[in-house]
């Protein structure tokens, strides 16, 4: 027999996923509650027993994939962590793994950003969201450089920073011309060269 809380987490969860895919079709402002609850299957009633606002749905798709990230790293950390020359490999594949279907992803995150370039509040909740992913992927970089007996000339912090930002932009490139920018070539080309123009031996 369905639990009140196991009802309530699948109620969640089926909004999460209408959410995603009606805020790729429509965009964030112009997606309703009301196209949300329809694409889910549910009353407005059930939307705001779980969700506050928009806002707040669209923070729990980034929190939910956060948490798909962490787990990620929590299972292959000890793996990873003791094979040399995998760092690029581990922090790129955790990136495209652990998020949605890319366009979609791509479509809500940059929307939400701009949205939150625009509101103090939502900006505040964003870094929070953001700051989880880049801790949880500096930790693995950190352990592997470690392992590895790979030093960095500059902080860990910055250079995930630095992947994210590439790897971001990279992503908005191959969308719009996936013949010429094919998903992954312009990070696994030059993203290399980057580490090793900040990185050596430590022994």
């Amino acid at each position: 027999m369905e639990t009140p809380k196991r009802r309530r987490s699948n109620t969640r969860a089926r909004l999460l996923e209408g959410a995603l895919e009606v805020f790729a079709e429509r965009g964030f402002h112009g997606a309703s509650v009301e196209d949300i609850c329809e694409r889910a299957g549910f009353t407005r009633g059930a939307f705001y027993s779980n969700f506050g606002s928009k806002d707040e749905l669209v923070l729990a798709l980034f929190q939910a994939t956060t948490d798909g990230i962490l787990e990620q790293i929590e299972a292959l950390l000890p793996e990873l962590a003791n094979q040399p020359g995998t760092l690029l490999d581990a922090v790129l594949g955790l990136l495209d793994e652990t998020a949605p279907d890319r366009r979609q992803w791509h479509l809500i995150s940059t929307e939400f950003t701009l949205h939150a370039l625009r509101d103090p509040e939502a900006a505040r909740a964003l870094n929070t969201q953001r700051a989880m992913f880049r801790d949880s992927l500096t930790k693995l970089v950190e352990q592997i450089t470690e392992t590895s007996g790979i030093t960095l000339s500059v902080p860990a912090e910055q250079f995930v920073r630095l992947v994210i930002a590439v790897h971001e932009g990279a992503r908005s490139q191959s969308l719009l011309e996936p013949r010429k920018v094919p998903a992954g070539e312009l990070e696994h080309t030059f993203l290399p060269m980057v580490l090793e123009a900040v990185s050596r031996p430590s022994r």
